[in-house]
């Protein structure tokens, strides 16, 4: 079948990668794609966001099946779109992404379902908020409502830096995503990710991974898309992604279904984990990046045949055969983000490094020009290992990034260091 990837980052160029191994995978395409991708796809100028244009493409190239990657297309019900017109589509539906499109609406389904996750208040106005956050104290998490890029989220230890934050939000520092805010408990613990396959009715649990959201060392700067990954995520024990599964997931995944909103696609949960008990810090409703590229290099070609079971109803009967292996990603990205940074520097040295199933580079914001590449984006690369064991991936990945000329760059260089 020919098969379309909507999206053009790191998460996206994982899963073409993947999907591309698999013999049922004919002609790849991705929209908008980038220079990584271009490899392994064809890439084509299409706004992900404009379903009808979606729509016209797939039927101009015989598309059998959809994949969206990102969150935006996904909010703006580009899914219901492809499914009104036929087209067999892996991505929630516009209601169901609401489990990440509002932080607010999440906490209503935890309520309902009796999901254990952080106390809260949710305002609309900075006086209110601010007048509830002295009364609960410091450190408290100061939440943007909607989508934010993953960049919509103050940890705040003391009262000045939470208070700074509402009048930012409501200031208009994230757009609209902040035209309302979810203040929430500070919850202590060690945080893992954990990814879940539904058809709105079936689970399949698609894997852990933890990642690093602050820019620099020592979990230090301010926060990120995410600067580095690893999977399996060693607090994830199988007791406590058990509990997680029965207490948290599955109840969300029927609460949906009750509403008449089922949830069919990825939920990637994201859990905060003391003495053995998870508690939900959030969900999103796509694979994480750069956890989809420790996901992806684990599992390779077979993520096709789980994403084609999950779109079509089919869980139920779907399985994932595991090695008892570990992935570690790296993400190098522009001097200066999560703030401004340059566009259009040359990266050099990325021939030859590619591995087969034990070494792989992502690429996110890049774009090839003159048979160069070019940084264009924050996150510009996932430098990606396998191994039999996690220091083994670790080191890989590290030895590759270090054969990277790219001086307008910077990499964290402790990703790991807690489970290691």
């Amino acid at each position: 079948m020919n098969i379309l990837i909507l999206g053009g980052g790191g998460r996206e160029h994982a899963l073409a990668w993947a999907i591309a191994q698999n013999p049922k995978c004919d002609q790849l395409f991705c929209a908008p794609g980038n220079a990584g991708i271009a490899q392994v796809a064809d890439c084509v100028a299409i706004d992900p966001e404009d379903g009808d244009a979606v729509v016209a493409f797939c039927a101009d190239e015989s598309i059998g099946f959809v994949l969206i990657g990102p969150e935006a297309p996904l909010a703006a019900g580009v899914a219901d779109t492809l499914r009104a017109a036929g087209i067999l589509t892996f991505g929630p539906s516009r209601a169901a992404a609401q489990l990440e499109a509002s932080k607010a609406f999440t906490k209503e389904i935890c309520d309902a379902c009796g999901a254990d996750t952080a106390a809260y208040g949710h305002f609309t106005d900075a006086e209110t908020a601010k007048e509830y956050t002295r009364q609960q104290g410091a450190p408290i998490v100061i939440k943007a409502d909607g989508l934010a890029a993953g960049k919509g989220v103050v940890v705040a230890m003391d009262m000045e830096t939470a208070l700074s934050a509402i009048d930012d939000m409501f200031g208009g520092a994230f757009g609209a995503a902040g035209a309302e805010v979810v203040i929430e408990e500070f919850m202590e613990g060690e945080e893992a990710s954990f990814f879940v396959l539904s058809d709105g009715e079936n689970v399949l649990p698609m894997g852990t991974a933890q990642d690093h959201k602050r820019a620099f060392d020592g979990d230090k700067g301010p926060n990120t898309g995410g600067m580095g990954a690893y999977s399996p995520a060693p607090v994830m024990t199988e007791e406590i992604t058990q509990k997680a599964l029965n207490e948290t997931i599955i109840p969300t995944i029927k609460e949906m279904a009750k509403r008449g909103t089922p949830f069919a696609g990825v939920l990637y949960a994201g859990f905060m984990i003391k003495d053995g008990q998870p508690r939900l810090v959030e969900y999103n409703v796509r694979f994480g990046d750069p956890e989809c590229q420790a996901l992806m290099i684990r599992l390779g070609a077979q993520v096709l045949d789980a994403l084609l079971a999950c779109a079509e109803g089919k869980l139920a009967v779907a399985r994932i055969n595991w090695a008892n292996d570990h992935a570690f990603s790296v993400v190098y990205a522009a001097d200066g983000y999560p703030g401004a940074y340059e566009k259009g520097t040359e990266i050099v040295g990325l021939e030859g490094l590619n591995n087969g199933s034990s070494l792989h580079v992502f690429h996110a914001g890049t774009t090839a020009k003159d048979s160069k590449t070019l940084a264009t984006g924050g996150r510009v690369l996932a430098i990606t290992a396998r191994g039999d064991s996690l220091k083994q991936a670790h080191d890989r990945a590290y030895k590759a990034i270090e054969k990277i000329d790219w001086p307008e760059g910077f990499y964290r260089t402790d990703i790991g260091y807690r489970a290691l």
